[in-house]
């Protein structure tokens, strides 16, 4: 600390000559004057460090002692100023950078989630830019508390927030809400029924009574295994046939024919670009978007915008809301060419392959495809025809009053 205090108030180097400097030192003991690093270089001359501010002082006992004190060297803070006394520009924009650091430290510069697993940092950003948690808000004015309360309601999938505000930094921390299972609905009765036509090979019933056997035909929207169970009574007993109604369960597979149809257009559009270009180049800090150079006014008929955006980062990573953008507008007239058709065969070939996996689920199988094309009305159509191996049935409820 002693260091650091004789360095913000400055030190000098003095070389002391006279027929007895011994009396100099004694007037500074009795004055307070401090002084370290003596060295008598001979018996007439001496040389120590003092403080600057002293030096005046000094002088004024050297008079009186008969002395005379010469300044060899200073350092500290005021020689370091001095330098600069001169430089205004650069005194200018050390006040500016002071002054800049002193107002930006109040106001946040970045967000940080932390927490979530299944809900998008996006979707949460969102939800607090809407409640004025941003880049560039005044940091002392947020309240964390209630801006976590008022964004919880905004976002089901979370059951905790908190808000931190860490100088210019605002850390979220979030935990997501456990997900309930989904109750199955029992309530009243549910039949199996064939959601396509196929030809049935296997079944499971775990609940209810099959209709159907394998080997049997279906059609889409019959009853494969129904809700309703009739109980015969004991062999060589007058009670009557018991029924009740249940939650049907089980699987059925069947071999099913599907037929899928896909069509793009033989001739289509393009862009051709005329070589004229224009750029637009401008400074976005906290929200304020500010044009350093280009001409936005554009004459053309029709072109692209195409904005490209470079954020600050500094050393450690951290982004700052500091963007560089570009944007470039390109003319351009369009075109009408004909496509490449074994390409656009193959691309539609492949969307309707995606469309059958998707419609037999994850357990079905495609036994055997065959595709046809054939171009109609200005179309290039295909045809997939598909025999799968699928689950067919699925749930539907029955109908109150309804008979087995």
């Amino acid at each position: 600390m002693r260091r650091l205090m004789n360095y913000l108030r400055g030190m000098a180097v003095v070389r002391l000559t006279g027929l007895f400097p011994e009396r100099l030192i004694n007037l500074c003991a009795q004055e307070g004057i401090e002084f370290w690093a003596m060295e008598w270089l001979d018996e007439h001359t001496v040389r120590f460090t003092t403080r600057r501010y002293t030096l005046g002082r000094l002088e004024e006992l050297a008079g009186r002692a008969g002395c005379e004190v010469g300044r060899e060297s200073s350092r500290g803070l005021p020689d370091f100023l001095n330098r600069f006394r001169t430089r205004y520009a650069f005194l200018a924009g050390l006040a500016f950078a002071l002054c800049a650091v002193s107002v930006l430290s109040r106001f946040v510069l970045t967000v940080e989630v932390t927490g979530n697993e299944r809900v998008p940092t996006a979707v949460i950003l969102s939800q607090l830019r809407q409640l004025g948690v941003r880049p560039g808000v005044y940091g002392p004015s947020l309240d964390c508390k209630q801006l976590a309360q008022d964004a919880l309601l905004g976002l089901e999938d979370l059951s905790w927030m908190a808000i931190n505000l860490h100088g210019t930094r605002v850390e979220v921390v979030v935990r997501e809400a456990v997900k309930r299972p989904e109750r199955l609905d029992e309530s009243g009765f549910f039949h199996i029924v064939a959601q396509a036509d196929g030809l049935v090979v296997h079944m499971e019933t775990e609940r209810g009574e099959a209709v159907v056997r394998e080997g049997d035909v279906v059609a889409k929207g019959d009853v494969l295994i129904s809700g309703i169970v009739s109980m015969e009574p004991p062999q060589y007993t007058d009670m009557p046939i018991v029924e009740y109604q249940t939650h049907a369960r089980g699987r059925v597979w069947a071999r099913s024919w599907r037929t899928l149809t896909a069509a793009i257009p033989v001739q289509t559009g393009v862009k051709e670009y005329t070589g004229e270009e224009k750029s637009v180049w401008s400074v976005n800090f906290l929200g304020h978007r500010v044009k350093i150079f280009g001409n936005t006014s554009i004459s053309w008929p029709r072109y692209d915008k195409i904005t490209s955006v470079r954020q600050a980062v500094l050393p450690g990573g951290r982004e700052l809301p500091l963007f560089w953008n570009r944007e470039t507008f390109r003319e351009y007239a369009p075109r009408s060419i004909e496509v490449d058709r074994e390409a656009a065969r193959q691309l539609l070939e492949e969307e309707l392959r995606k469309r059958l996996d998707t419609l037999i689920g994850e357990d079905g199988q495609v036994e055997q495809t065959r595709y046809s094309a054939r171009v109609t009305g200005g179309r290039l159509e295909v045809t997939l025809t598909a025999q799968c191996l699928e689950e067919i049935g699925e749930e539907s409820p029955g109908a109150e009053g309804e008979n087995p």
